[in-house]
């Protein structure tokens, strides 16, 4: 009987860029024959998400790294290395030395695309609205579902601002993209195509059946690092 075949582990090797946790991430789920997929599926996450860790300088939250390594058979502290505690949140003051660069368009494709929850801002009847909710990166626009007399759902057929940022007040960095736009409701034939992708069941539940999609006219970011 032939063996079954194994996840191509290799075709998902980190092709540089990546930060410490990352690179242990990397090698650990190399080690235990896991695809990105598989470790995605056990983390409860996106297996974009776990590409961007492993491929650029990110530093995941505590939450995060702790489901991490559940997936990974480890320990946080393994992942984070030798003094590498999981560091906990609290208010933050500026750090030495630190530098604010701007994105290429390449890095804030990949970060929006590797989260799923940002603010979009609206104008409603009562004045101006900034509004958390999750989405999806979909052909280069972000589509969020909402009801159809909740706040997001202002945001059809006009200009809107959508933000997504990870902030990490212990470290005093991180970083954010903004996407500017126009915004329309999708039609119910455009609607039905995307009801079976995965991740796109609203994180509040109940009916949200109004679909939106905000074609960026500008994709704008900026990090803080510290040297």
């Amino acid at each position: 009987m032939a063996e079954p075949a194994r996840p191509d582990v290799t075709a998902a090797r980190p092709s540089g860029g990546g930060g410490d946790v990352g690179r242990r991430v990397a090698r650990r789920r190399e080690r235990l024959g896991l695809s990105r997929e598989d470790v995605a599926a056990r983390a409860g996450t996106a297996p974009g998400c776990l590409k961007h860790l492993e491929e650029s300088p990110a530093a995941p939250g505590a939450g995060f790294l702790l489901r991490l390594a559940a997936a990974l058979d480890t320990t946080a502290a393994e992942l984070q290395g030798p003094g590498g505690a999981v560091r906990p949140s609290g208010p933050g003051r500026e750090a030495g030395h630190p530098d604010l660069v701007e994105l290429g368009p390449g890095e804030c494709h990949d970060l929006l695309s590797a989260h799923g929850v940002g603010r979009i801002s609206v104008s409603t009847s009562w004045g101006p609205a900034v509004v958390p909710v999750d989405y999806r990166l979909v052909d280069d626009a972000v589509v969020l579902r909402a009801a159809p007399d909740a706040s997001p759902a202002a945001a059809a057929g006009s200009e809107a601002a959508f933000e997504v940022d990870h902030i990490d007040e212990t470290l005093s960095e991180g970083w954010s993209v903004l996407v500017v736009g126009r915004a329309r409701q999708l039609t119910e034939s455009e609607a039905v195509r995307l009801v079976g992708r995965e991740y796109h069941r609203p994180w509040p539940g109940g009916s949200r059946e109004m679909w939106l999609r905000l074609e960026p006219g500008s994709i704008t970011g900026r990090r803080i690092r510290v040297r």
